[in-house]
């Protein structure tokens, strides 16, 4: 079995389903999350957690993020760095000014410090309850956290709209699964 190719055909296909759960739910899901907050109680003084802006369809974790500023957490965005290179992370509030990145994705200015988060928040196309993702292909989350469990604990939870849940996502030996799924409807532990 092909795992590329297999890998491509149900990246076309999740990424039309995500799209269409994004027409019907955009304008409700975000604040659906924020609402709901995290999975665990707070953050500890000086935790950092990564979201990420919103491309194409991804469900957005601003107004969570806003919400997770006021309750105590430091903020920060992933920048990629280059191919087949992980992710890095600098410190960012709402409403600070970004900069435009690779994809034109905005990103924190270069001027903002680098950090290590310990908990990630990491967008996709489709999810399994066992916690495995499609993204889109670069493996860019996939590095990030070989990286990141190499350096301390990190919880890392993936967000997308739950119309993006499938059986079994295809994966590979490099995949790496994720803690917790954040949905607009549910929030569960994977495993």
């Amino acid at each position: 079995m092909d795992i590329a190719a297999v890998k491509r055909r149900a990246r076309g296909e999740a990424s039309k389903c995500r799209a269409a759960g994004h027409e019907l739910l955009h304008a409700t899901a975000k604040h659906e999350l924020a609402q709901r907050g995290l999975p665990f109680a707070s953050a500890p003084l000086q935790s950092v957690i990564s979201g990420f802006f919103p491309y194409k369809s991804e469900i957005s974790t601003l107004p969570l993020l806003t919400r997770l500023r006021g309750d105590g957490w430091r903020l920060a965005m992933p920048v990629v760095m280059g191919e087949g290179l992980p992710l890095t992370f600098r410190l960012w509030a709402p409403g600070e000014p970004t900069v435009s990145g690779i994809w034109n994705i905005p990103v924190p200015a270069d001027t903002s410090p680098e950090v290590l988060p310990d908990v990630l928040m990491v967008p996709m196309l489709a999810f399994d309850s066992k916690g495995y993702r499609l993204g889109y292909g670069g493996g860019f989350y996939d590095r990030t956290l070989v990286k990141l469990r190499a350096l301390k604990p990190i919880v890392a939870i993936g967000v997308a709209y739950s119309c993006q849940q499938v059986e079994e996502v295809p994966r590979g030996p490099f995949d790496q699964p994720l803690d917790y799924i954040m949905t607009e409807k549910d929030t569960f532990a994977c495993g």
